[in-house]
This record gives C-alpha cells, sequence and structure tokens, in this order.
C-alpha cells in the first residue's frame, strides 16, 4: 500500500503547495510550526478541500480535482490520531475501541479485536473509563480504535505532543511496533527531531507550504543544509544488534557494519534490532587512532564529503559504507588538512547517547 500526495491550497497569505510519495512504513511530516504539516494532514483527512491536486491510496483516488472528485472524509477509511485522544468520557475503553467499527459499519472480527488489543497492550484497560486513564493509555487506546475500523491509510497529527517525557517514553515501542506490523501508510506529524529519529521510515521536511526535502529517514536527517528548515541537528541514523549487556556498566554492546558502539539503555534483549541516532555536534574527527582516551567509541571511516556553513564546517563520513556526520570548526578542519577521501576516525563518547533516542526494529507482519 503507498500514499500519493500533489495538493496546493491557499489560506490568506499563506499557500501550501506540496507533492509527495510513501509506501508502508511511517513517513514522517517534519518542519518548523506554520510549515503546513497539519495543513496536509487536514487535506488527506478530507476535513479540507484542496485548490488543487490529487491524493491516492493504494489504487483509491481520495481526491482528484480535475476530476471534481472528493471523497468526504467518513469514506475515505483513513484514521486519525489527534495530539488528545478526544475518547468518550462515559464510555468504557471497550466500547471507545468499537466506535470506530461501528461507524464504518464493520462487523465485529474478535481476530482482528485481539490482534489490535495486544499489539497495543490495552486488555487490561477494556473495562475502563477515559477518566481512569494516563495519557499514553489514552492515545494507545485511541489509536486502537483508529485501527478497528480497518483504515487504509493512518495519520497521526503530534500525537505525543501533549504527553510529558515518562510518557512519551511508554508510547514510543507501541508506535514502533504499530509502523512495523500494522501493514499500512503512516504518516506522521511532529517537530520534534529525536521522535522523527526514532520512528520513521520515510522524512517529507516542510518549509513555508513547500516540500523542501524528501526520501529515507537516513539520507534526510544527516544532511547539515536541512537543518536550518527544520531547527534541528544533522545526525545519523545506524542499523545496530545487541550484542551483549553490561549490567554492572548499565552500557549496551552494539554491533553493526559501521562497527561496534557501547551505548547506555538496559531492557533490550540481546538479538534486538535497534536504531540509534548520533548527533552531528556528539562526533569528533581525529586523522590518528586516538590514545589515552575516554570515549568508548572509535570507528574508522573515510571522508566522502565537506559542507563549509559560517564559521563551521560538516564532515560527512562513511564508515564501511555506513554515513556518519560530524560538525567542526572551519579552524579545525584546517589544521587537520580534512579533504574528501581522507580516512579518519570517528569518535563518539558512550554518555553522549540519549536512551530515549535508541529505537527497537522489528521484522514486518501484518495483522
Amino acid at each position: 500500500m503507498s500514499i500519493q500526495v500533489d495538493v496546493s491550497l491557499r489560506r490568506g497569505a499563506f499557500t501550501l503547495d506540496a507533492a509527495f510519495e510513501a509506501g508502508a512504513g511511517l513517513t514522517a511530516l517534519f518542519g518548523r510550526s506554520g510549515s503546513g504539516k497539519t495543513t496536509l494532514i487536514d487535506l488527506i483527512a478530507g476535513l479540507a478541500r484542496p485548490d488543487r491536486g490529487r491524493i491516492v491510496v493504494g489504487d483509491v483516488a481520495l481526491v482528484d480535482t480535475a476530476a471534481r472528485l472528493f471523497q468526504p472524509p467518513h469514506r475515505r477509511r483513513v484514521g486519525v490520531v489527534f495530539q488528545d485522544a478526544r475518547l468518550f468520557p462515559h464510555l468504557s475503553v471497550r466500547t471507545n475501541l468499537a466506535y470506530g467499527r461501528v461507524f464504518a459499519r464493520y462487523r465485529a472480527d474478535p481476530a482482528q479485536f485481539d490482534a489490535v488489543i495486544g499489539m497495543l497492550g490495552i486488555g487490561h484497560l477494556l473495562d475502563r473509563r477515559p477518566a481512569g486513564l494516563s495519557g499514553g493509555e489514552r492515545q494507545r487506546v485511541a489509536i486502537g480504535r483508529a485501527l478497528l475500523a480497518r483504515p487504509r491509510l493512518l495519520l497521526m497529527d503530534e500525537p505525543l505532543a501533549a504527553l510529558d517525557e515518562a510518557r512519551k517514553a511508554e508510547i514510543l515501542p507501541y508506535i514502533e511496533r504499530l509502523r512495523d506490523e500494522a501493514g499500512l501508510p503512516i504518516v506522521y506529524v511532529s517537530h520534534a527531531v529525536s521522535e522523527v529519529a526514532r520512528l520513521a521510515t520515510s522524512v517529507v521536511v516542510l518549509e513555508a507550504g513547500r516540500v523542501a526535502a524528501a526520501g529515507p529517514a537516513e539520507a534526510i536527517l544527516r544532511r547539515a543544509d536541512l537543518a536550518a528548515v527544520h531547527d534541528a541537528e544533522a545526525g545519523a541514523l545506524l542499523d545496530m544488534v545487541v550484542e551483549a549487556v553490561d549490567p554492572e556498566s548499565g552500557l549496551m554492546h552494539l554491533t553493526g557494519a559501521a562497527g561496534r558502539l557501547l551505548v547506555p539503555g538496559q531492557g533490550r534483549p540481546v538479538g534486538a534490532r535497534l536504531r540509534v541516532r548520533i548527533p552531528a555536534r556528539d562526533v569528533l574527527v581525529a586523522t590518528t587512532r586516538p590514545q589515552g582516551l575516554s570515549a568508548r567509541n572509535v570507528l574508522p571511516g573515510r571522508i566522502c564529503g565537506l559542507a563549509p556553513s559560517g564559521t563551521e564546517v560538516g564532515v560527512e563520513m562513511t564508515c564501511n559504507g555506513v554515513h556518519l556526520v560530524a560538525r567542526v570548526t572551519r579552524a579545525a578542519a584546517a589544521d587537520l588538512g580534512l579533504a574528501p577521501g581522507q580516512p579518519v576516525f570517528a569518535i563518539v563518547k558512550s554518555v553522549a547517547f540519549d536512551p530515549a533516542g535508541i529505537g527497537l526494529l522489528r521484522n514486518s507482519v501484518a495483522i
């Protein structure tokens, strides 16, 4: 299943003119406030009409202004999860979950119900009412209600924005599982780079109503030239596997194509696949292998590009085919004589890793 969007809409002084395509997995709409993220979500959901354009999910056209086609929201089979869960306070969790199915006029499917409940871990909440749930639990119920309406597409408009850090940490693993197991495209709005880096399969960067860049998450998020567009620093995404866990130090030993890393965090089983983000500011560059250094992570690589910007230089390196980025001063780059093709060592302190930004990767299994 895929989604194709090519729309334009003018609202007062603001004009949205955006086009992108995405497949299964999670596509993040990323950019500053006012860049057009929520407007684009409204157009896909049918909450607004474009002045021009076409929206297609799979082989079904939801909007085609040239053909005078506009499917109303209730016929689009598009699930929407907002910042606030919007559950019915007088109904139990079980009845709230059933509402999406009833509204979409589907018969009850016990197997699907059990699969969604199990994936979201909300079986123990079924007889409670929303007032007795935490913010993270309410959002999980909202996601379940949307999934039980059998959508062909799921839209999530900053679903974690209203949650504190503890509740975000609670719900992020469930969104990871949703991305990998639900088997449908997810369009996810966020302005938080940590969420996007952890969750996104692909990224669409919006700036002033237009697409500034689009592509795989690992390629887009390491681009230093986009940092000013989405107010977030460039960084690399590495796919790693847990090789061992040291309970005394609290560090995980990870291995991947780039090499071995020591990072904080426990509760991840040996053999688990993880996605790890390394911001450019946390990477040092050395022209010789360092000795007598406290940093535990030293990855050999080669410079593949330099991007001067003001008083700094973005250094892009490839470590056994995996891209890393670093940010150094122009003076440091000159003193080291950095140049494309030069062998170097990328150095990352273990304490620089944010455990909340280390995500779990699973095999995709449609439910």
